[in-house]
C-alpha cells in the first residue's frame, strides 16, 4: 500500500514511517520541519530509497493535493506540539492545527482516502471523571488561559473529522494519544521524560513544576505505532474517537526520582512554579488516566512496554 504521513519527520511520525516501510509499504512524508527533524528520517531515506519520498511543505500547501491523490491511506500527524510552543505561539498553534486538518480532510474527501487523525488527551481538559472515556465530558479552562488553545483546537479537529464521517461517510479515525514517549523524542518542547533524562545525563537539576504530585501515564511509541496501523484499516474504527495509551500512573516527582536512579546521576530535583516555567495563564491537570476498554474491544490492545523500558530506550538513544 501507499501511505501519506503528514508530520512524518516528527517523533511519532518517524517511528510510524519506519514501521510501515519495514512492512513493505511505500511511504510519502509531508512535513515543514517546524518541530520535526530530517535527521529522524536519515536511516529510512538510505535503507528504502525506492519506497520512501520526502516532501518539504505544510499540509495546507501545494504538495497536499498530489500527495493525497497518489496514496491509499493518510495518517495526519502534523500539528503544533509541546507546552512551550503552545504557550509562546498561540496563533500558530490554533491556525496550524485547525487549518491543516481542514485542508487534509477536504483533500481526503476529494479523492476518497481513509484518514487517521491524531488528537490528544489534552481534550479532556480539567475533567476529574477518571479514567477518561471517549464519550465522557470535556472540561475546558477559560479562554483567557492560553494553555487551553491547544486542547480546544484539537477538539475542533475531532468535531471536523466526525462531521466528515457523519455527512459524507468519509472513513475517518480519531485517536487521543496519552503521553507517548521513546527514543528520538526531544525535551526541547517540554516533553518531560526526555527532558529529565537529558538533564540527568548532563548532571543538571531536574526541573519539576509545582510540587510534582501531578500524575501521568506514559506509553512507549512502539505500542502506539502498532495500534495506529491496525486502526486505520479497521472499518469498525471509522467515525470513532479512540484512546491510545497506558493506564499505569506515576507522579512527576516519582518519575524524576526514577530517572535519577536509572541514570546513576548526581542530579538534584528543583521545584519551580508553573508561572515561573510558562508565565501567567497556565493551568495543569492533576491526573490524566485513559480508559482502554474501547481499544481493547476493537483490536485487543494491551501496552506491552513498561516505563522502565521506555526510560532505558531513551537513555540509550541519548548516549548514542
Amino acid at each position: 500500500m501507499k501511505y501519506l504521513v503528514t508530520g512524518g519527520a516528527g517523533f511519532i511520525g518517524s517511528h510510524l514511517c519506519r514501521s510501515l516501510l519495514e512492512d513493505g509499504h511505500k511511504v510519502t512524508v509531508l512535513d515543514n520541519l517546524s518541530t520535526g527533524k530530517i535527521e529522524n528520517l536519515a536511516g529510512v531515506r538510505e535503507e528504502y530509497p525506492n519506497n520512501f519520498t520526502f516532501l518539504y511543505g505544510s499540509v495546507d500547501g501545494c504538495w497536499l493535493d498530489e500527495s493525497v491523490r497518489n496514496c491509499d491511506v493518510v495518517f495526519h500527524l502534523a500539528s503544533a506540539v509541546g507546552v512551550k510552543i503552545i504557550m509562546d505561539q498561540p496563533i500558530n498553534t490554533i491556525r496550524s492545527i485547525v487549518d491543516g486538518t481542514s485542508a487534509v480532510l477536504e483533500c481526503c474527501l476529494k479523492y476518497w482516502k481513509p484518514c487517521l487523525i491524531t488528537s490528544t488527551s489534552e481534550v479532556y481538559g480539567k475533567s476529574t471523571d477518571f479514567p477518561f472515556t471517549e464519550d465522557g465530558d470535556t472540561v475546558m479552562g477559560a479562554t483567557s488561559k492560553r494553555r487551553w488553545s491547544y486542547a480546544c483546537s484539537k477538539a475542533l479537529d475531532e468535531f471536523m473529522g466526525l462531521a466528515y464521517w457523519y455527512e459524507k461517510r468519509l472513513p475517518v479515525v480519531l485517536v487521543r494519544l496519552f503521553n507517548t514517549t521513546g527514543a528520538r523524542q526531544t525535551g526541547q518542547y517540554g516533553m518531560v521524560v526526555p527532558r529529565f533524562i537529558e538533564s540527568a545525563l548532563n548532571g543538571e537539576d531536574l526541573i519539576v513544576h509545582n510540587d510534582g504530585s501531578q500524575s501521568r501515564c506514559f506509553t512507549h511509541v512502539s505500542d502506539v505505532i502498532e495500534a495506529l496501523k491496525k486502526l486505520i484499516l479497521l472499518p469498525e474504527a471509522y467515525g470513532e474517537v479512540i484512546n491510545i495509551g497506558s493506564n499505569n500512573e506515576i507522579s512527576i516527582l516519582d518519575l524524576a526520582k526514577k530517572v535519577i536512579e536509572k541514570t546513576g546521576s548526581n542530579s538534584k530535583i528543583k521545584f519551580i512554579s508553573y508561572e515561573e516555567a510558562y508565565g501567567k495563564g497556565f493551568e495543569d491537570m492533576a491526573r490524566r488516566v485513559p480508559s482502554l476498554d474501547k481499544i481493547k474491544n476493537l483490536i485487543g490492545y494491551e501496552p506491552k512496554r513498561t516505563l522502565e523500558e521506555i526510560i532505558d530506550d531513551i537513555i540509550k538513544d541519548k548516549k548514542k
